[in-house]
């Protein structure tokens, strides 16, 4: 696949080669192409090539290429962004330039009638007939769960599809941080370590960490988290989670750094930890995971493990609540609207993953015992920080495909692509969400707390 090139000033976007296929008839060619004005429009942002080499569009840099009238045929059965999403997974749909032009093409999908028209009939049955009536197997990257949705069984698998593909996987995306949430950017110009450092210590300060003191990282990841806040806060901390991957890669990490005195590493589901109290809980990235039904067990399950006193950070993805009448047209979670295009995220991304209002949030979490002392939207930090994800994926493409294979190399391009624009045009939000454990009235925090310093990042951890 290529992911960009270089072109002259004034000089014409060059046409690939094109070698007709013998399977497939100039008439699945003409057929793909009614069918995709149709659905598309006769102007699309960017140019659509056929397999064939016939076009449909303007001359511009970034082309989307239907290597196969399989990717018509999918988007049929599965109507919307599912069907084109899964023909790009599969191969038959590609993307050459700019995969953030391409998916302007998302605002130009119209709705495939339910009934044949008299435009798309004849269309229909040239494809249907020459590629068969029933709908194509989906590609092989698409999460299939079973058992009970979020007993600690399926959680461990759905934990497993997403984290557990390879740790250099990871690496080639997320450089020599491991951090895989959203950065906090000073500017767009900061570049992605300095941001995720940055989050790394926000969330140290709004916890106030001091030293000596015991924190657990729920969701530890590659162990990120638990080496800043130790190495720059003295902390001692327990990460867990349930990838083995992440795990045992974050065990190595920390070894590397030196901290296996003030760092443990649990391979151990949150309603599992037995040993409270801690002084502050970090949970970054873990509450997508968690499921609406769930939410009120995992809450309490973190009270419980504070000590009276003690913070919690809850930083995670969030959906706006219904701005400009979104609840009538976008998929539920009951009452909850979420954004358009998440059955791709659910079956390949994040398989029964869920996004919740923040208020909603904020409710359950003070339902749970603790007091919400500050919450900041980060909506635009997250935008930039999968931007940066996408650019090395691309970047370091070959090396991508050959540790997770070409299939799933796609899936985190399209996925980090619109999840960017998603964030941009506010069809998703992020929190962090200060919480204390009350005791008996006082919550500990200053009268007027900053959390942002000009400060320089401490090297040893200080004692005042």
């Amino acid at each position: 696949m290529t992911i960009s090139r270089e072109l002259e000033e004034h000089e014409p976007a060059a046409q690939p080669p094109y070698v007709p296929d013998p399977r497939w008839s100039p008439e699945l060619a003409r057929a793909t192409r009614t069918l995709l004005e149709t659905f598309i429009g006769t102007a699309p942002p960017v140019r659509i090539v056929l397999w064939d080499g016939s076009a449909l569009g303007p001359d511009t840099p970034t082309q989307v290429v239907v290597r196969s009238p399989e990717a018509m045929r999918r988007a049929l059965f599965r109507p919307g962004e599912l069907g084109f999403a899964r023909a790009y997974v599969a191969g038959d749909l590609d993307v050459e330039g700019d995969i953030f032009a391409a998916l302007e093409l998302r605002n130009h999908l119209s709705a495939i009638p339910h009934r044949p028209t008299p435009a798309t009939a004849p269309a229909l049955l040239t494809l249907l007939g020459g590629l068969g009536a029933r709908p194509p197997a989906p590609p092989p990257e698409e999460a299939r769960l079973h058992g009970r949705r979020h007993s600690r069984h399926r959680d461990a698998a759905a934990i497993s599809h997403h984290y557990d593909v390879s740790n250099a996987f990871y690496r080639l995306l997320l450089g020599p941080t491991m951090t895989y949430s959203c950065g906090v950017w000073e500017s767009p110009a900061s570049g992605l370590d300095a941001a995720q450092t940055a989050k790394h210590e926000l969330v140290c300060r709004k916890l106030g960490l001091r030293p000596g003191e015991r924190l657990l990282d729920v969701g530890c990841g590659w162990g990120s988290m638990l080496i800043h806040a130790a190495r720059h806060h003295g902390v001692r901390g327990v990460g867990v989670t349930i990838s083995v991957e992440q795990a045992a890669e974050a065990r190595r990490r920390i070894a590397e750094a030196g901290l296996t005195d003030a760092i443990e590493i649990r391979l151990q589901d949150y309603r599992e930890i037995p040993d409270g109290p801690f002084d502050a809980i970090s949970s970054v990235g873990m509450v997508e995971h968690v499921g609406r039904a769930m939410l009120p067990t995992y809450f309490a399950s973190l009270y419980r493990l504070l000590r009276p006193g003690g913070r919690l950070l809850n930083h995670g993805i969030s959906s706006p609540g219904d701005p400009a009448g979104a609840y009538r047209y976008q998929p539920h979670l009951g009452p909850i609207p979420l954004p358009k295009g998440r059955d791709f995220l659910r079956r390949y991304v994040f398989p029964d993953g869920e996004l919740h209002e923040i208020g909603l949030m904020t409710t359950l979490t003070q339902a749970a015992g603790f007091e919400v002392r500050h919450v900041e939207n980060l909506r635009e930090h997250y935008a930039l920080t999968l931007r940066a994800w996408v650019r090395a994926l691309e970047e370091n493409w070959d090396a991508a495909v050959g540790q997770v294979g070409a299939g799933r190399a796609r899936v985190w391009r399209l996925y980090m692509a619109g999840s960017a624009l998603s964030f941009e045009t506010g069809q998703t939000q992020i929190h962090q969400t200060l919480a204390v454990r009350p005791d008996a009235g006082r919550s500990g925090q200053p009268l007027r707390p900053r959390y942002d310093s000009p400060a320089p990042l401490p090297t040893q951890p200080t004692t005042g």
